[in-house]
């Protein structure tokens, strides 16, 4: 019988049916409902803590925002000087509260993952670095106003009279530490950019960076003159200093001419008048004292034959070695360093030690003092050489009075700080570490000596009268015209002059005067105007009123001076216009100070006054 088919399996070795194409791994359906749960948890989990996260920073941002609200307020317009530290220590447990607050807020670890994201973390990391920044000045650095206070309120002085070095070195250290913190904190809020923060932000960031940097102005320059006080106190042996008594009736770059030179012993914090010479006993030397090329082409000789004319540079280190030399070639002896002021700080001194006989007779207050000085004492003294003695004691007796411990000590630091801030005060010292430090700050006038004033022009007015006119002229320096943008943002300085002598000035003598000269009436005061342009930058263009105006051109330390003419009679008014470039929307013009007006102004596009340098 045959075989009709064939079996699928059996034993029969009947061959087996090829198998079938893997249909590789099941489609995928729907997940499980346990699956599901899974999936809905895990990103509900995630939804609620980028909430949580979000609610926390919310409410960290809130806790830092109001606290910082508290700060901003309790640090107003601080800034570390006699007239402030009060404030600044009776509010600095409730400062240091709300910085605290607000530091600890912006901080944690969830604050600064969320940093990491786009646009807002920028706003995050603004508010962490204010807060932080404000915190750090707030706990190292102001408690150095404790400091100040101490001295400012009897600490200053012992009950000797002499200053207490050993308090004043205790403080400068700690003065220099808080330095160096409200350095970096100004720097680090310096680095923020308001304009990419939003709007209720910026307006604070900006407010606190100018706040930073007003403590960091103050603080550094304080730092600086207070290291070199024991030292310069005679704390580590004596010292002895020549005190210029600069005369502004006849005026000189620096203020006036040199009138008087007392000469101050400073030992262990004890200062005493040693001597006292006026220019009729420094004559004009035979032979000058040794100039550079660059300030004979300016000024020629005048400069190192009469010390009178010393403060013709506007750069005072140049006018004190000049001053030092002097004496020690016409008196002898070491000096170890020069200050000089004018009448219209005196006067502010006088306001704080009180009254000082007058060798006329009676006494003089703060009010009658440059009127004494520059004016009464030429009409009452004719002799020229016994005027420069009554110039020269009252200096000698206000300079024992503030030696021997007279006056308030608050009150002398205002009158100080004032005359600092009007360039009416310059100090130079001979040993290097002291005049590197000095040379930092605007007490020490370095002009063209240091970089921190490359940018800043000056405007300096020096009589050619040779008399003593200057004290009937009225100055001012204002500002206008201002072009903030564009390729040359500049702004003109307006020098407004003002000659107002009494009606019958011509018959006031020589003295006052000047000698008669051909061409020019009795009366008549004759000026030149120094135009310094900034370090390396051309001259700088200037009309007189509103006519182009041109004179010597000379360069002094890669800067350019023109020497311009001014001629005023009794009555007589005079503007002198000068465009100069603005840095970052800013400049700081040196100038000379005079009755009337300091020895530098600022304008700013926004209208902000930043500390120099």
């Amino acid at each position: 019988m045959g075989v009709t088919g064939t079996t699928s399996g059996g034993d029969g070795g009947a061959q087996a049916a090829p198998a079938a194409a893997d249909p590789g791994p099941p489609a995928p359906g729907p997940p499980a409902p346990g699956g599901r749960r899974l999936v809905t948890r895990a990103a509900v989990l995630v939804l609620v803590l980028v909430l949580l996260a979000a609610g926390w920073v919310a409410f960290r941002a809130w806790q830092a925002a109001a606290a910082l609200q508290d700060a901003r307020a309790l640090l107003g317009d601080v800034t570390f000087d006699a007239s402030s530290v009060g404030s600044v220590t009776e509010g600095l447990p409730r400062l240091r509260a709300a910085t605290g607050r607000a530091a600890a807020a912006s901080s944690d670890p969830v604050w600064r993952a969320a940093e990491a994201l786009p646009w807002a973390g920028d706003q995050l990391e603004a508010v962490r670095v204010v807060s932080t920044s404000l915190h750090d000045v707030v706990t190292d650095a102001m408690p150095a106003a404790t400091d100040l206070r101490a001295l400012v309120d009897g600490g200053l002085r012992l009950p000797d009279g002499r200053f207490d070095v050993d308090a004043l070195r205790d403080a400068a250290a700690r003065l220099s530490t808080a330095a160096t913190t409200a350095s970096r904190a100004s720097t680090d809020v310096a680095a923020l950019d308001p304009d990419a923060l939003v709007r209720p932000l910026a307006g604070p960031v900006r407010q606190v960076q100018d706040a930073l940097a007003r403590i960091d102005g103050s603080l550094g320059p304080a730092g600086d003159v207070a290291g070199v006080l024991p030292g310069m106190l005679g704390a580590d042996g004596p010292r002895t200093y020549l005190v210029l008594a600069l005369n502004t009736a006849e005026l000189r770059a620096a203020g006036g001419i040199v009138g008087t030179v007392v000469a101050v012993r400073a030992d262990d914090g004890a200062v005493s008048v040693v001597d006292r010479r006026s220019t009729m006993d420094l004559r004009g030397l035979g032979e000058p004292l040794p100039l550079t090329s660059e300030e004979l082409a300016t000024w020629d000789v005048r400069m190192g034959r009469w010390i009178q004319n010393a403060t013709l540079t506007p750069e005072f280190p140049r006018t004190a070695e000049l001053v030092a030399a002097r004496w020690s070639q016409s008196v002898g002896g070491t000096v170890d360093g020069v200050v000089a002021t004018d009448p219209v700080a005196v006067a502010g001194l006088v306001g704080a030690t009180g009254a000082v006989a007058d060798p006329a007779g009676g006494v003089l207050d703060a009010d009658g003092l440059v009127d004494a000085l520059l004016r009464d004492s030429y009409q009452r003294y004719t002799d020229p050489a016994v005027a420069d003695a009554y110039f020269g004691e009252i200096a000698e007796r206000l300079v024992a009075a503030v030696g021997a411990g007279a006056g308030d000590s608050q009150e002398l630091l205002l009158a100080g700080r004032r005359a600092v801030d009007e360039r009416r005060v310059r100090v130079w010292s001979a040993h290097p570490e002291e005049q590197q430090r000095l040379g930092a700050t605007v007490v020490g006038g370095a002009f063209t000596s240091t970089d921190l004033y490359a940018d800043q022009p000056g405007l300096f007015l020096d009589d050619t009268t040779e008399a003593k006119l200057g004290a009937y002229l009225a100055t001012s320096v204002t500002f206008r015209d201002a072009t903030c943008t564009g390729p040359a943002p500049s702004v003109d300085v307006v020098l407004g002059l003002d000659f107002r002598p009494p009606p019958d000035v011509e018959t006031f003598g020589a003295y006052v005067t000047g000698d008669p000269r051909p061409d020019v009436p009795l009366g008549t005061l004759l000026t030149t105007v120094s135009v310094w342009s900034a370090r390396g930058a051309p001259p700088l263009v200037a009309t007189r009123d509103g006519k182009p105006a041109t004179g010597l051109v000379t360069s002094v330390s890669g800067r350019t001076v023109q020497q311009i003419g001014s001629r005023l009679a009794p009555g007589q008014t005079q503007e002198l216009v000068v465009t100069v470039p603005l840095h970052d929307g800013a400049v700081t013009l040196w100038s000379t100070p005079t009755l009337t007006s300091p020895g530098a102004a600022t304008f700013t596009c926004d209208g902000v006054l930043h500390p120099p340098g």
